[in-house]
């Protein structure tokens, strides 16, 4: 099997495995007072210290969570209260199901949002909460969240940054990025599922929490830490600095997709090194990721978290790409990517692209 779907779950580094097997041998509860608690509480706060550092926040504004999506819900419930809400279209399902009613900020062809439409968003009142991803999971498009943050600061507004597609791919320094949130994910960067965390500006000095739970991360979120998680969480984002060194793979899979009739998405954009989003026309998204899994090679139609369904994307439908929403399909390359999976991806699609072309050509009478 040649793994191409990193975007919905990075394979786990070692890295990672190793802090975690070590915080599996600590019996203790990080909020126990005596000898045992105090070693799980360093355990803790070192995961802490280095993700914080890692990604340019201060340790006493990072909350755990239990991954991208629940810190998503944290940061739009905490810093949305009293706000009216503008979403960008291309959102994750995690910020879109708990924006259903925001005000929609479009982007043009490459997936890329409208700052001139979210200056106009931004003049009504009352103040707002915008929620822009950093970088998209569908077709890697990178957004400009400088420039938006300026805008959301101008006009008294907070800024949420799902950057848990970006982290670990990409520099992200949330001190840089002018946010007030910001949404990390341990899976999507080499670690193990099951942790995530949420970055506060320093003036953001207290949120309600969604579980309020026995006061843990300062009151701001309940329940006893996965360890061994968090542990290997910070483990793998030490190690995680950049796909750059993935963007010739990358290139090589759109050239030979390319050469078989598909069209790359978000092509003239910014985007992360190890995503790609590939139109086949006339041949739907779900024939394309059966017939690549049956030949050995898995990739993904949109997002993961849709419980297995395969739909049309609503990132490409925002993007204006019409009937290609529906027969396209994410070539995410993982950290450990090779050559040889690359031309098996290769070989695989030119057979997929011949036959499921083949199977739509008309017949002769």
């Amino acid at each position: 099997m040649h793994y191409l779907d990193a975007n919905a779950t990075e394979p786990l580094r070692p890295e990672a495995r190793a802090a975690m097997l070590a915080a599996m041998a600590v019996t203790g509860n990080p909020s126990s007072v005596h000898g045992a608690g105090r070693a799980a509480r360093r355990i803790l706060e070192d995961a802490r210290e280095s993700l914080a550092a890692r990604f340019g926040a201060l340790p006493a504004n990072l909350v755990f969570t239990s991954g991208g999506t629940e810190a998503d819900a944290l940061a739009i419930h905490a810093l949305g209260i009293g706000r009216r809400l503008i979403a960008c279209a291309t959102e994750h399902d995690a910020v879109r199901s708990v924006t259903a009613a925001a005000s929609i900020l479009p982007v043009d062809r490459n997936g890329v949002a409208d700052l001139s439409a979210l200056a106009a968003l931004l003049a009504d009142q009352p103040p707002a909460l915008v929620c822009l991803m950093l970088a998209n999971n569908e077709t890697g498009t990178v957004q400009p969240i400088v420039e938006a943050a300026a805008l959301c600061r101008r006009h008294g507004a907070l800024l949420h940054v799902d950057a848990v597609q970006a982290a670990g791919r990409m520099d992200v320094r949330f001190s840089a990025l002018g946010a007030h949130g910001l949404a990390l994910s341990s899976h999507k960067l080499g670690g193990p599922a099951g942790a995530g965390a949420l970055l506060l500006a320093p003036e953001i000095a207290s949120i309600v929490p969604l579980i309020a739970g026995g006061g843990q991360e300062r009151g701001r979120r309940g329940g006893t830490p996965p360890l061994p998680a968090i542990a290997g969480f910070a483990a793998a984002a030490a190690v995680a600095v950049t796909a750059a060194p993935l963007a010739p793979l990358r290139d090589a899979v759109e050239v030979a997709a390319t050469a078989a009739g598909a069209l790359v998405c978000a092509g003239g954009a910014e985007r992360l090194a190890n995503t790609t989003c590939l139109a086949l026309p006339g041949v739907r998204a779900d024939a394309q990721v059966i017939a690549l899994d049956l030949d050995g090679v898995a990739v993904s139609a949109g997002a993961a978290c849709s419980s297995g369904k395969v739909a049309v994307s609503h990132v490409l439908t925002a993007m204006g790409l019409g009937p290609l929403a529906g027969q396209a399909i994410r070539v995410s390359l993982p950290w450990n990517a090779t050559a040889e999976s690359v031309a098996g991806f290769v070989v695989a699609y030119r057979r997929m692209a011949d036959r499921l072309r083949d199977s739509l050509a008309p017949r002769a009478a």
